[in-house]
């Protein structure tokens, strides 16, 4: 009976990967039209689009699939189609096996050609100077909040948002020893350290050796030479310096969540689904930021987040960074994007 059902997987695989090259053949022939206009190849929109297609399929024949599993499948195959079409660099906030690795390996695939850089800073310079098409770097955790440096570079830098990444945190334990009870040291950073303090409480590692590490894929390195340690650090992490994963998700803050932004040099398109981010400079007098958001609620749109930023000169003013719902080709955005105190960082899909 097994055998039978091997048989039919066995069929349907060869059916499969006979599909995805008459895929990758189409796919080609599009590339050769995107190269000789010079497109661009990453269009977030319509990767949404044949999801939210494939998912009503799906529920429509009660299939097994739900449309997280639907996103992960694709979004593989999307991205191995990109490389077919161009191969792109893309940039991210390293080093490698970091979480922003992982973010970006989830949209550019585990074949993308990628390039770790130390700060958020590199990642603008790479992507405004056209040595990486794309960048991906982290705006803001919902425990730890904003981060200022990206918004920073948003304002210094001609670059445009693109699409963002909504991605569970989750530390796990990684060793070359299989049995927890002979390690006799851990390698973590020390914010991942002590964001697992449960977990190590509970299988008696808070009094062998903690050894800080200057983050968590450096852990893993370590880790990878040392059978009797173990490392807090991202699954990638583990995948990329080969140590076993023992525990998967190990962190005390099971809701710890980073929001990443992908960078580029192009508009999107509407999807239907949109947020738009700008930078809106007010006049320094009473009643300027309130003026500012009457024209929001008069443009009938929804805010989903202001965060003010110093303007970094010999004076206390500030600017506001603005996330609204809808795209720059909306006719009620139009209202508020054409104005002088207003800096436009990008319309791209909105994230879950």
């Amino acid at each position: 009976m097994l055998n039978e059902l091997r048989k039919q997987i066995d069929e349907i695989d060869n059916q499969l990967i006979t599909l995805l090259n008459k895929r990758m053949e189409i796919v080609k022939k599009v590339g050769e039209l995107k190269n000789n206009t010079n497109a661009p190849i990453y269009r977030p929109e319509r990767e949404k689009e044949i999801i939210d297609r494939l998912t009503k399929i799906s529920e429509s024949q009660n299939g097994l699939l739900k449309r997280e599993d639907i996103e992960a499948i694709f979004l593989e195959i999307f991205a191995t189609s990109r490389n077919l079409e161009r191969t792109e660099r893309v940039a991210f906030l390293g080093p490698l096996g970091t979480f922003t690795h992982q973010a970006a390996e989830s949209r550019f695939g585990a074949t993308g050609r990628y390039l770790p850089l130390l700060n958020i800073e590199a990642v603008f310079k790479s992507v405004a100077f056209k040595e990486s098409k794309y960048g991906v770097v982290p705006i803001e955790n919902n425990t730890e909040g904003i981060v200022g440096v990206t918004l920073d570079s948003l304002k210094k830098y001609d670059v445009k948002i693109v699409n963002e990444i909504y991605m569970d945190i989750h530390h796990s334990f990684a060793s070359l020893c299989s049995d927890v009870t002979k390690l006799k040291k851990i390698y973590s950073h020390p914010q991942a350290y002590n964001q697992c303090k449960r977990f190590l409480e509970e299988h008696n590692l808070l009094d062998i050796e903690f050894i800080p590490t200057e983050s968590t894929a450096k852990a893993a390195e370590m880790a990878k030479e040392d059978i009797e340690a173990g490392a807090i650090c991202s699954h990638i992490a583990a995948k990329i310096y080969q140590v076993p994963l023992l525990f998967a998700k190990i962190e005390d803050n099971n809701a710890n969540k980073t929001r990443f932004i992908v960078i580029s040099d192009y508009k999107t398109q509407k999807s239907g689904n949109d947020k738009t981010s700008i930078i809106a400079k007010t006049s320094h007098k009473s009643g300027a930021l309130f003026e500012l958001l009457k024209e929001f609620k008069e443009a009938n749109i929804n805010l989903t987040k202001i965060e003010s930023r110093p303007l970094k000169d010999d004076t206390f003013h500030s600017l506001f960074y603005i996330d609204f719902e809808g795209h720059i080709d909306d006719e009620n955005v139009q209202k508020i994007i054409n104005k002088e105190n207003i800096t436009w960082l990008g319309s791209y899909v909105k994230g879950e």
